[in-house]
């Protein structure tokens, strides 16, 4: 079935929406925060970790599943669902910012894109065509169209030329999609440029998508831009479909963009900041490495109801990241994701409670006036 999206409030102050989205495996609450597992995998973590976390959906990457270990063995394994024994929903971006990424602008034509495989390096390209084909068969509850990611800086005349590519690619891999089972969404692009996004989205929505990501954010622009970049996007996007903010998790970027419009949220912040000893706290960011923590033997965060934070404290975490332990590594992952997705529990109530302005208020408050 195709997901199916249910405005349920919006927040009388702002853009805030509180909704709930339809899967094939269950509904779910909105706004959200996603996990990221790039290679069917959130790094560390169990899929029955992640359920204690709260996630609803997950994230897999299609370009790094392309590669490795292939669409075909994944399609032979009866899809990601099976391959990775994840029973809820699972949404795939399309490859592209990945290809993007080690790309040049040369490497660019109407075609798709070429590049080098990270792994061998053999000379591939990635079209929309193929990227569609890819996700149909990783059978995702989610796939996304194939577009062009634009970097930051960048001239105008670049970007309007960026935007008429990416509706282009938008209508070939929606015109090669085939899979009944999965919904699809277009990504509007047209970076800090209004008419542009509007542009942009006027012409995906004749295409009628299944829901609507917002992209070119958090590639390096100021993020005063990137809140713009977003009310941009959701000012035309249609009220009856999933918004869904690519590759933004920082928790502040979370309160603002959920005040302007956007329901889902993804990032691989809160496990890669773990990996490293960082952690999320309502009092800011903080490094469990620091020589205060050795003996600390409170939770990371006593209001948390984490796994982490009911079984653990600061001292034992501090010894087992500073002795290089995975087992710390997941602690801190499991308290961060959770973190995440107990910040948009809030923000749900703070919408229904029309609060949602004196929360953000609250918020930066206690988590950068230190």
């Amino acid at each position: 079935m195709k997901i199916e999206y249910t405005l349920l409030k919006k927040e009388k102050n702002t853009e805030a929406r509180r909704g709930k989205i339809k899967t094939n495996y269950g509904t779910f609450d909105t706004p959200m925060f996603m996990p990221v597992g790039t290679q069917a995998s959130v790094k560390t973590l169990s899929p029955e970790e992640l359920k204690e976390c709260h996630s609803g959906i997950i994230l897999a990457n299609t370009y790094h599943l392309w590669l490795r270990p292939g669409e075909d063995v994944i399609n032979h394994a009866g899809g990601l669902h099976q391959f990775m024994n994840w029973d809820g929903p699972i949404l795939t971006d399309s490859g592209g910012f990945q290809v993007f990424s080690l790309a040049k602008p040369k490497d660019i034509s109407e075609e798709g894109v070429h590049f080098k495989n990270i792994y061998n390096g053999d000379s591939l390209i990635l079209t929309p065509e193929k990227s569609i084909e890819v996700q149909n068969k990783l059978d995702s509850d989610i796939a996304m169209s194939f577009d062009e990611c634009v970097g930051f800086p960048h001239t105008r005349k670049y970007v309007e030329d960026s935007v008429e590519r990416t509706i282009r690619w938008a209508r070939r891999g929606k015109e090669a999609f085939h899979n009944d089972r999965q919904s699809l969404f277009g990504i509007v692009q047209g970076a800090e440029y209004e008419d542009l996004r509007k542009h942009c989205v006027e012409e995906l929505v004749k295409m009628d998508f299944d829901g609507y990501s917002i992209g070119g954010t958090a590639v390096g622009e100021p993020k005063d831009l990137q809140y713009k970049q977003v009310e941009y996007s959701c000012k035309y996007l249609p009220k009856d479909k999933v918004r869904y903010l690519m590759g933004v998790g920082d928790p502040i970027d979370i309160v603002e963009n959920t005040i302007r419009g956007v329901d889902i949220f993804d990032c691989v912040a809160p496990t890669r900041l773990a990996r490293h000893g960082h952690f999320y706290t309502m009092q800011g960011k903080k490094n469990i490495k620091n020589s205060q923590y050795k003996e600390d033997f409170t939770p990371i965060e006593e209001a948390c109801d984490c796994y982490c934070c009911k079984h653990y404290t600061k001292a034992y975490i501090h010894h087992l990241i500073k002795c290089e332990e995975t087992f710390g590594q997941r602690l801190l992952s499991i308290h961060n994701i959770r973190f995440l997705t107990r910040l948009t529990e809030d923000l749900r109530k703070a919408i229904e409670n029309d609060t949602i302005l004196e929360y953000r208020e609250q918020f930066i408050k206690n988590y950068y006036e230190k």
